[in-house]
């Protein structure tokens, strides 16, 4: 059939029209894209020509030997210049137009920048570094008194490594200050790396170069910032470090930034190439040490910051915090004149804290409310004495807890510890009919919970020494309640309090309000020691108490303790949980019936 033929064949031509015109089409793009490429060349070489015809020379080959120099300026160890140099290769081959031009470029950038060079060593002054830290902080002389050996050693011995410092104490007692001081004593410069939050091992490794918009880690980073491997760095809140998880672990990657022996051949993702870092003073900061772990806590030199007492806050404020108000407000000494007794009384009455952070807010206050007065026109001269306080801070805030709890048997005065210094705790102790069962409130801890029932099973032991009917226990129900209700608590340290608080109950002998007691307890009646006394000092202290009753064993710790906070305390050294009923029960009365 004729016709079915000529379609058949009408079919194909068309097919194959259609292919030569794709064809045709791509021959044309890739002869416009070659001719592109070759007039792009062209103009290059053309302009390359131009240049030299100039006399302005090829811009790529100055770069390139400015590189070279630089290179052999920044005085690198031998490895690290040798890779340095075969970067410089790679670059000076590769077309500016590359991708990976401009990375190669940054990466011999930091290379360059780096501080590889040891810096001639400065004439040390141990009498000036000893001005330097008086001037700076009022007090803390352990650690004015480690920072000084240091100084006498690296004097003796130029070539030591480096300290590894770990600051640990509550908020506002002047740590993340007084790493700025050790640095303008040492001489050396001052930076700063907050840890607080991090969570990806390469904020301190750095990333691989792989990686678009790839940086070294913040340690390297804040080298280059301060220009010296001589520096004092402070890694900031170092316990708030994140917990890891699929970005690494931060605090397993300082293990080899905090190891004198491993450090002086650090190794960043992005450098690829050993620093040394062992000529870098580490200082670290922390308000707890249980969420350090243990083997970065292991590597640190642990100086405590305990809180300071009400003279050391008033010398404090005198010398540092009301000049500095002064002047942030505007205002000179003569305008306004701030009493001691005023600066006690908003010590005592306005601020809790171990360390100063609010009593400087609250002075700031004062001082602006002085400056209202004085820029309106209505005073030229302000004197503040603690009755003036009310009207410009308001009614006091905190007022002296044991006075509220006198008289009433059943309730005793415990010491605790906190992350920001030490702190009171009452413990109530309340009997009613029942079938001898112990019911505890308060938000208790497992650990705490096991002492109140050592210290209720100590009791029934000792009913007869202590005059209480064996069976009258058995038909009563023990109720222990430590406020406030809201706050967790845990440890063992409150089990004298809880035992001379049944013991008070239970024989109708109200404990003395102006007695705060703390130490673990064992089934044998033995007082066994506890930790961070001197915070459970202070606070006692803080609260109007005088007479502290603490373990014998932590007799140790009593040099710790400011000797403001010595004079003005009587210590009671018990080790049998007898003395401590015999101090802290005021005398049987004859119209008390024991149990």
């Amino acid at each position: 059939d004729l016709k079915a033929r000529l379609d058949k064949l009408l079919e194909l031509l068309s097919h194959r029209i259609e292919v030569l015109k794709v064809s045709r089409e791509i021959d044309a793009r890739t002869r416009e894209s070659i001719d592109d490429t070759n007039r792009k060349h062209l103009l290059r070489e053309q302009m390359r020509t131009i240049q030299k015809e100039l006399g302005e020379g090829d811009e790529s080959a100055a770069e390139i030997a400015e590189l070279e120099k630089a290179i052999t300026e920044a005085r690198m160890p031998a490895e690290v210049e040798k890779q340095a140099r075969k970067e410089l290769k790679r670059l000076e081959r590769m077309p500016e137009a590359a991708g990976e031009y401009s990375m190669i470029r940054t990466y011999l950038d930091w290379l360059i920048e780096l501080p590889w060079a040891a810096d001639p060593a400065t004439p040390i002054d141990i009498a000036e570094a000893r001005r330097i830290l008086d001037e700076d902080h009022y007090g803390l002389e352990k650690i004015k008194r480690r920072i000084l050996e240091f100084l006498a050693v690296r004097k003796l011995n130029p070539s030591g490594k480096s300290p590894i410092l770990c600051f640990v104490g509550p908020p506002g007692v002047g740590k993340t200050s007084l790493g700025q001081s050790i640095a303008r004593a040492t001489g050396r410069k001052f930076v700063r790396v907050s840890l607080g939050g991090v969570h990806d091992e390469a904020e301190i490794r750095g990333h691989r170069r792989t990686y678009i918009g790839s940086l070294p880690g913040n340690i390297i980073q804040n080298l280059r910032k301060a220009g010296t491997r001589n520096c004092v760095m402070m890694l900031d809140e170092v316990d708030k470090l994140g917990m890891g998880g699929f970005h690494g672990d931060p605090a397993s990657a300082l293990l080899e930034v905090l190891d004198p022996e491993q450090n002086s051949t650090f190794r960043d993702n992005y450098l690829a190439v050993p620093f040394d870092l062992s000529g870098v003073m580490f200082i670290c900061t922390a308000n707890v040490l249980d969420t350090i772990p243990g083997p970065l806590r292991d590597r640190m030199e642990i100086i405590q910051l305990p809180g300071y007492t009400a003279q050391e806050k008033l010398q404090i404020a005198r010398r540092y915090l009301v000049p500095r108000q002064l002047a942030a407000t505007g205002l000179n000494a003569e305008q306004c004149e701030i009493s001691d007794n005023a600066l006690l009384s908003i010590i005592d009455d306005y601020t809790r804290e171990a360390g100063v952070r609010n009593l400087e807010r609250e002075i700031g206050n004062v001082f602006r409310n002085i400056a209202v007065r004085i820029a309106e026109g209505s005073a030229q001269q302000v004197k503040i004495g603690p009755d003036d306080l009310p009207a410009i801070l308001g009614p006091r805030k905190f007022e002296a807890e044991v006075a509220m709890v006198s008289g009433v048997p059943g309730v005793a005065t415990g010491l605790a510890w906190t992350p920001v210094g030490g702190d009171i705790l009452f413990v109530e102790a309340a009997r009613m009919p029942g079938a001898g069962k112990l019911i505890l409130t308060g938000q208790l801890g497992e650990v705490m919970k096991e002492s109140a029932q050592a210290a209720l099973s100590l009791v029934k032991a000792r009913s007869r020494e202590l005059g209480v009917q064996p069976e009258a226990l058995e038909k009563s129900d023990i109720h222990i309640h430590v406020p406030a209700g809201a706050t967790p608590k845990d440890g063992p340290s409150a089990g004298v309090a809880i035992f001379v608080a049944l013991a008070s109950l239970l024989t109708g002998r109200p404990v003395r309000s102006d007695v705060a007691m703390t130490g673990e307890i064992s089934l044998r009646g033995l007082v066994l020691p506890i930790g961070g006394v001197k915070e459970k000092v202070l606070a006692a202290l803080r609260a109007g108490i005088s007479t502290v009753m603490l373990p014998a064993r932590n007799r140790r710790d009593l040099e710790e303790i400011p000797a403001d906070a010595r004079d003005r305390l009587k210590f009671v050294w018990i080790e049998q949980v007898d003395e401590a009923i015999a101090t802290a029960l005021s005398p049987a009365t004859p119209e008390v019936v024991p149990v």
